[in-house]
């Protein structure tokens, strides 16, 4: 079977996945949100909504699931989830109605949710199926996002120039279409490799064999991790866009995040192999901390945008980036540790339920932050604060005692 020859080209197949489901269905938006907030004339409230109405799809996503995969096998729910996401991508550039553009913002949240959940639970079984690459493999898929964020930093300007170029009335619009397009060829070019991965049989519905009470403290460190990261990634660009970087500069600044994202798989695998409790994520949320503060505190204290400015901020997105998607592999790594196979789809389901619940939270508290005096440069701060905390909470875990 293709898995078991080719590991790495699966996981990297299992990776174009998660890059439709986060990199381009919703951290893209990233990039779009400036002009289309200019455009619709939306508030920073408005606009963070737009990504709370992305993770309460993710929210229902996440707990329909288990439902789901009983239902279909994990490959294919994995290859139809992406489709899905496709579409309502491709929809969002029909319109130009706030309520419609929430509407397909939480359809497309639930598919990117089904496809993050049964990709996790296919990383997993394939990690098994490798054991001594197990943590690299995880750090593989959970870096696709990153080539997701590397095409819109690349990709979605040249659109947007285009149909600024023919008149189009929503310039935005057609960067949808093309954000759309990307992950119908993602997904024609993932599909042999991910339906060679043996699937993990669904277990029945009833109780986990693994209480969640045993987790808690690394499902709260997890929980402030949604809602802290979710604020650098929605608003980043359009604060250093205030700042007064030029715009090939911010496109440069956010290719560079997504290829740190890429890099990260291997920089993070020991790490994820190594601890069995809460440690990997106490230390990835502290450093993404520090890198949310960076541009907020430049932007508090007036720096100006010179050489040496402009290197931190290079150096946030560069530790942002080369982070933040480890700390999502952290939990996968927790589960494959700590719980038996058959409880894998349940746990991943718990973990990205409660990575939904924060990033529901987070845009929305940063957008009225932002909306207020302190501008986006609170909020910010508020981001890294949460991740702080986050990151002291994952301390309390310790490894789960298996029966």
């Amino acid at each position: 079977m293709f898995s078991n020859k080719h590991p790495f080209l699966t996981a990297i197949s299992l990776a174009l996945g998660s890059a439709i489901a986060l990199g381009l269905g919703r951290f893209s938006y990233g990039l779009l949100l400036p002009v289309m907030r200019e455009d619709l004339d939306w508030s920073y409230l408005v606009a963070g909504t737009m990504n709370t109405a992305n993770a309460i799809g993710y929210l229902i996503g996440a707990l329909s699931s288990p439902v789901m995969m009983r239902k279909i096998s994990v490959n294919r729910f994995f290859i139809i989830s992406c489709v899905i996401t496709a579409i309502f991508l491709f929809l969002s550039g029909c319109t130009d109605q706030t309520v419609a553009l929430f509407i397909y913002r939480v359809i497309a949240g639930i598919a990117s949710a089904w496809v993050f959940v049964a990709g996790g639970v296919l990383a997993a079984q394939l990690g098994s199926i490798h054991a001594n690459k197990s943590g690299l493999l995880l750090g593989i898929y959970y870096g696709g996002p990153g080539l997701g964020i590397t095409l819109s930093s690349l990709t979605l300007p040249l659109v947007g120039q285009w149909a600024m170029d023919i008149h189009w009335q929503h310039s935005w619009q057609l960067s949808w279409y093309a954000i759309a397009m990307m992950c119908i060829i993602l997904t024609l070019l993932l599909i042999k490799p991910v339906q060679s991965i043996p699937a993990v049989p669904p277990k029945k519905a009833g109780h986990s064999g693994t209480p969640i009470q045993s987790y808690i403290p690394i499902l709260a460190g997890y929980f402030m991790f949604g809602v802290g990261y979710i604020g650098y990634m929605t608003f980043v660009v359009a604060l250093l866009k205030q700042l007064g970087l030029a715009s090939a500069t911010l496109n440069l600044f956010y290719a560079l995040l997504g290829v740190a994202v890429m890099a990260s798989s291997r920089l993070w695998a020991k790490l994820l192999d190594h601890f069995k409790g809460g440690q990997s994520l106490a230390i990835l949320n502290t450093l993404l901390g520090i890198a949310s503060f960076i541009p907020a505190f430049l932007a508090i204290y007036g720096a100006q945008m010179d050489g040496a400015a402009i290197v931190a901020i290079f150096f946030s997105g560069l530790l942002f980036g080369g982070v933040f998607l480890s700390a999502v592999a952290s939990t996968t790594a927790f589960v494959k540790h700590n719980m038996p196979q058959a409880d894998w789809v349940g746990g991943i389901t718990v973990f990205t339920s409660i990575f939904a619940a924060g990033q529901i939270v987070g845009p929305t508290i940063v957008g009225w932050i932002s909306d207020g005096q302190g501008g986006l440069a609170q909020g910010l701060v508020l981001s890294g604060v949460a991740l702080f905390i986050g990151g002291f909470i994952a301390t309390r875990q310790k490894p789960l005692k298996q029966k």
